[in-house]
């Protein structure tokens, strides 16, 4: 007669001092697609991968994580050498335990712990290294801060005049003429505007939806300038329309892309939520798209981010993805990619970009060569 095994269930403990360690947290600064993390008394710092499918995500945000958030820092540091590993595997985060059956009340277990514990003087020069980054970070900043042209404030409404009624059909007209400053002054008179100009992005020639997406852009960076509730409004309901998934986002990521690189000095914080939308192809090209928007001018905020998740697609089957991501990782100075990067110089596939209200042509190669040249220009 066989005999059931039965579970043993027991809390988690750290590989290398054996100590028990508490169920992982949000971070502090916690960024998209950011695994919970701890850290352990004897200095080891660990992450939850609850599926433990995504463990080579894991390794690298535990390591970064440990590096007190300094990517670069953490880019040049060598396992054994530099920092240890450990795991504890068959971790159930619900009930922050390690279950040796891997199978819990009927339910599979199979997270993982994944640990890093950096030897002493590693760990040492991390810190000082981060605090000499913050000094030179606030000083960089204040720099392009005080170079960065001020936006004029656009006027407001004249009192003695009477407010304009916004409906479909003026702003469609004023749309299609490319009248910025009618749209803008439309705005401040009647705030349903923006919301006439986001109906227009269901049109059904790709075309007419990134005209759309790019103008409706460059009015909310000037409507910004006075009043940048209603914009942020806007760009909350783009978000909410974006993550419906019942819906087609028709234009609306590139809209998000236009409005946030308009204006990345009030805006620049939405620019990680445009990450979540990496997972879905039909949207993949118009996030880095947008992302590259922001980074024209602020590739400080995607740097912010963690960007090293988009080097994978530089082997994407499609090559708008792949040419993209290099003019991405090109525009933030991404030497972390380099010995990707490179690869794609013999690339020669096709793309358009859209930009100054048309697409033009370009090959991954081209592309991937300017990257690399930018981010040479940048050591």
């Amino acid at each position: 007669m066989s005999k059931t095994k039965k579970t043993v269930a027991t809390p988690p403990w750290c590989p290398f001092c054996g100590q028990k360690v508490s169920k992982a947290s949000d971070a502090f600064e916690r960024k998209m697609h950011e695994f919970k993390v701890g850290r352990c008394q004897c200095g080891a710092v660990y992450s939850c991968d609850p599926t433990g499918k995504n463990l080579g995500s894991a390794i690298v945000e535990t390591l970064v994580f440990a590096c007190d958030n300094n990517w670069d820092f953490a880019w040049d540091l060598m396992p054994e050498d530099d920092y240890l590993t450990g795991r504890v595997e068959n971790y159930d985060e619900s009930t922050h335990q390690v279950v040796d059956t891997r199978n819990l009340d009927g339910r599979a277990v199979g997270g993982v712990l994944y640990f890093v514990r950096l030897h002493t003087e590693i760990s040492e020069i991390s810190k000082r290294v981060k605090e000499k980054k913050e000094q030179q970070a606030e000083s960089v900043l204040d720099d392009a801060v005080a170079e960065m042209p001020r936006p004029e404030v656009e006027p407001g409404p004249d009192p003695s005049q009477k407010r304009k009624k916004a409906n479909k059909k003026l702003v469609k007209e004023l749309a299609e003429a490319g009248d910025i400053d009618s749209l803008v002054g439309l705005c401040f008179d009647d705030k349903k505007t923006l919301r006439l100009l986001q109906r227009l992005l269901y049109a059904p020639s790709e075309e007419e939806r990134w005209k759309t997406a790019t103008l409706i852009g460059a009015v909310c960076g000037r409507v910004a300038s006075r009043e940048p509730g209603q914009v942020s409004e806007m760009l909350h309901r783009l978000f909410e329309a974006c993550s419906d998934s019942a819906a087609t986002p028709w234009g609306m990521v590139e809209t998000l892309g236009a409005i946030i690189g308009a204006r990345p000095d009030i805006f620049g914080a939405f620019a990680r939520h445009l990450l979540n939308y990496l997972g879905d192809e039909s949207t993949r090209v118009q996030v880095v798209w947008a992302l590259n928007q922001v980074a024209v001018t602020r590739p400080d905020l995607i740097r912010a981010t963690p960007f090293y998740n988009l080097f994978q697609f530089l082997n994407d089957p499609n090559p708008a993805m792949r040419g993209q991501v290099a003019r991405l990782l090109g525009l933030i100075r991404a030497d972390e990619a380099s010995m990707q990067l490179m690869p794609l110089a013999s690339d020669d596939g096709q793309l358009d970009i859209w930009e100054e209200d048309r697409f033009n042509r370009y090959s991954v190669a081209d592309l991937s060569r300017e990257a690399v040249s930018r981010i040479q220009q940048g050591e």
